[in-house]
């Protein structure tokens, strides 16, 4: 396959319109056209993850921080460019996720919101529109013995998918009535009768850029020669943003949340704000770094929050709004996706290797003193 065809398997996924507008997601370095044979799963792209990656004979770097972050005036060996250069000598593409990862259904914040049992969980704030754009239900009516053939036409051309789940459909058994007129050539009885056929409505949901695509597979295998569908645009009302906040499906005293975190996230240390000798009952989470987020948190009224990081004034504020916070370190807070995210690509990418990088690595180095 080649990075574009493994670029798209990745966007629905991750769909890079729920990426935050300041950050810089997708292919980041490398040709499109270049075939891939081994993919790398990085939170962060530096030198060591670089050389694990040529002794891998790694074509593709799938990275979680974006390896370019602002527009580059020069790219050398040494420098703060070096990686960049190091990894196009090296043929080494790089495609990024970040926040895409952070919104997404099933992303780093939903995995921090089921640790620690979060019901309902919902985004906190910073909301993006709907990385998927305009919706369409697709409705064709079609004959029993072909709706096999017809829904698979439809899966095919890029229609049924919603979110980490294809072939999406819903059928429900009628009947059709037709009268074949001059000139027409029924492929069910004759022309001048009119005819009651056992027939199923089926439905299915189609993203805008695969309409033309769906309904043109669907004429072909459909075997009427004039088939009747209905197309329908869809209002989306999912959120999507940046963090989660929901309540728990059980009170947890904060030193279970800990060990909830402990076991997902294999986090070795963590900094904690306010009370530890308390219940939670509601709680919010946000991977990585997520700044005045945690004012909709406390205003929230929320017993707990989840986080990579806080800086100073901001987990002043959490004291003084009687808010627990776990810190459990920012990249610590993103690292135990990628193995879910490793997973999902598997079952997509059947003829790739997929490896989870051993040289990632937290840059911090704890110490009890």
């Amino acid at each position: 396959m080649k990075i574009e065809d493994i670029a798209a398997v990745i966007e629905q996924i991750v769909p890079p319109k729920l990426a935050q507008d300041w950050d810089n997601v997708g292919l980041l370095v490398g040709d499109p056209q270049k075939a891939v044979n081994n993919i790398l799963l990085t939170i962060d792209v530096t030198k060591e993850v670089v050389s694990e990656a040529k002794r891998l004979e790694t074509d593709l770097i799938l990275s979680y921080h974006p390896v370019i972050w602002d527009g580059l005036k020069k790219v050398t060996a040494q420098g703060p460019t070096g990686t960049i250069y190091e990894l196009v000598q090296a043929d080494i593409a790089v495609f990024s996720v970040h926040t895409a990862l952070d919104a997404a259904a099933g992303g780093v914040n939903d995995g921090l919101a089921e640790i620690i049992g979060i019901c309902d969980a919902e985004a906190i704030g910073d909301y993006v529109k709907p990385g998927k754009g305009d919706s369409y239900k697709l409705v064709v009516f079609i004959p029993v013995d072909a709706v096999e053939k017809v829904s698979n036409a439809i899966f095919s051309a890029g229609g049924g998918v919603i979110g980490n789940y294809s072939h999406c459909g819903f059928t429900a058994y009628g009947e059709g009535s037709f009268l074949a007129l001059e000139g027409a050539k029924p492929a069910i009885g004759r022309r001048g009768r009119l005819e009651r056929v056992s027939e199923v409505r089926f439905e299915t949901i189609v993203p805008a850029g695969k309409v033309a695509d769906c309904i043109a597979a669907m004429r072909k295998a459909h075997p009427y020669e004039t088939c009747a569908f209905d197309c329908y645009r869809l209002h989306n009302t999912e959120k999507y943003g940046l963090g989660r906040i929901g309540k728990l499906r059980k009170a947890l005293a904060v030193k279970e949340i800990v060990r909830r975190l402990k076991r997902g996230t294999g986090v070795k240390a963590v900094g904690i704000v306010g009370k530890e000798s308390r219940m939670v009952r509601q709680a919010a989470v946000c991977a990585g770094s997520c700044g005045k987020i945690i004012n909709a948190v406390i205003a929230a009224d929320t017993d707990c929050y989840v986080t990579g990081e806080l800086k100073h004034h901001h987990a002043l504020a959490a004291q003084e709004a009687n808010l627990t916070c776990i810190c459990l370190s920012h990249s610590v807070s993103e690292r135990f996706i990628l193995k879910k995210l490793a997973g999902q690509l598997r079952n997509r990418l059947k003829n790739v290797k997929i490896t989870v990088s051993k040289k990632d690595a937290e840059p911090f180095n704890w110490k009890t003193l």
